[in-house]
């Protein structure tokens, strides 16, 4: 019995396979709309995923992992205008004196680095880059973020503690001023003082819009001398132990309000940013477009199911007499239902295939333009699959129903 069985199906798939093959561009035109409606469903959920995993690259890349921040305006971006100029004139800066507090009562509970910001021009042997980020900074930050040094090291504590002239350097700035050249042990102009370049970042892309590839990192005791003191600091937060890093916010925060004289009661002036709120927009983002990703993957799948429904009736009208007459020999009912049903899921998988294919090549495409790694989710594929075979089982449902239906005397009286 089961090789019966095993024969019939075989039968029934041979069956469906030739109707397709004779029909190759009504077959191709269903193929390609289930092709089109998988495409966009895994491309929906491959870009949902991105988008969450971009959110959580970015705040790793930009603070660090398990890091927060302590700064007079931390998220300016994500202020009214209103609120921006409350701040600013209710927050006072966050100097040195501030930092070396911190430090002082950190009790091995928070690691602190402190950063500024400048844009300037960097030269070295005749070349020049004119929109380095220069960061003035501490040996801790290599602790609290993970800036993918590729040669040499980042910068020491004896060096920040007597303003040593040494700079990391990254990819973008490696490359303008060194082409073709291990920067290593080289020197760059900064102010009109010499750098000896102590290592090289790897190449990081951009969080946010921006390259995280211009930046030289110098001490900022070095910095202070090229620049003068800035108008506030930056101050990076890490606990030693990942999972005390709310007990390290708090005990930061308490001691940014002791050395503020702040009474209980009376409202922070200085702001804490935790990544998870620095990545808080683009997760909503992400969330917003995971909303949007059913109806849209639905419309697609509902017009894909339309055109093979139709075309599968186009297949059973032009094969009504061919039907009858295999009807008269001896082809049941089920036999007939069968072949047709396996006609659509043919067609369906088939477009599916296509679909996953195209999938996957847009998306190793962008992940090289965007160079950021995106990748397809295996539980994507496997779902687009099933998606597409049961789109091909729903859309030859009437159809096979009105096969199996034909009255075999009308069919053979059909020229």
């Amino acid at each position: 019995m089961l090789r019966a069985h095993g024969q019939f199906y075989r039968d029934v798939v041979a069956e469906a396979w030739g109707s397709c093959r004779a029909n190759p561009l009504r077959s191709a035109l269903g193929a390609l709309a289930i092709a089109a409606a998988i495409a966009t469903e895994t491309l929906v959920i491959t870009a949902v995923d991105g988008v969450a995993r971009y959110a959580k690259l970015t705040a790793a890349r930009t603070f660090g992992s398990d890091t927060f921040v302590l700064a007079k305006v931390a998220a300016p971006g994500q202020l009214s205008r209103r609120e921006l100029a409350a701040r600013l004139e209710r927050n006072p800066p966050i100097r040195r004196a501030d930092l070396r507090f911190l430090e002082r009562f950190a009790f091995d509970k928070v690691l602190y680095a402190p950063s500024a910001q400048r844009g300037a021009e960097v030269t070295a042997a005749g070349r020049v880059y004119e929109t380095a980020l220069v960061t003035g900074t501490s040996s801790n930050l290599a602790v609290i973020r993970d800036l993918g040094i590729e040669e040499g090291r980042f910068l020491r504590r004896d060096e920040e503690s007597r303003a040593a002239q040494v700079a990391v350097i990254g990819a973008d700035v490696a490359e303008a001023l060194y082409p073709g050249l291990d920067p290593l042990g080289r020197s760059l102009r900064l102010g009109g003082r010499g750098f000896e370049i102590v290592g090289v970042q790897a190449r990081q892309g951009a969080a946010g819009g921006a390259s995280l590839d211009r930046y030289v990192w110098i001490p900022l005791q070095a910095f202070e001398r090229i620049f003068g003191a800035p108008d506030t600091l930056l101050v990076f937060g890490q606990a030693p132990d990942p999972e005390e890093t709310t007990s390290a916010e708090d005990h930061a925060r308490a001691s940014m309000r002791a050395r503020r004289q702040l009474r209980p009661g009376v409202e922070d002036n200085f702001d804490l940013l935790a990544p998870e709120a620095a990545r808080s927009f683009v997760l909503r983002l992400s969330e917003r477009v995971g909303a949007a990703a059913p109806p849209i993957s639905a419309m697609a799948l509902f017009a894909a199911i339309v055109v093979i429904t139709n075309t599968t009736l186009v297949s059973v009208t032009q094969r009504t007499r061919e039907i009858g007459v295999r009807r008269a020999v001896g082809a049941t009912r089920r036999q007939i239902m069968a072949e047709v049903f396996s006609e659509s899921v043919l067609v369906a998988f088939s477009g599916g295939l296509m679909g996953i294919l195209a999938t996957l090549g847009l998306v190793a495409g962008v992940s090289r333009v965007l160079s950021f790694e995106l990748g397809v989710n295996p539980s994507a594929v496997v779902w687009g699959f099933a998606t597409a075979s049961l789109s091909g089982l729903v859309a030859g449902w009437y159809p096979a129903k009105r096969a199996s239906s034909i009255d075999v005397i009308t069919a053979l009286r059909l020229e």
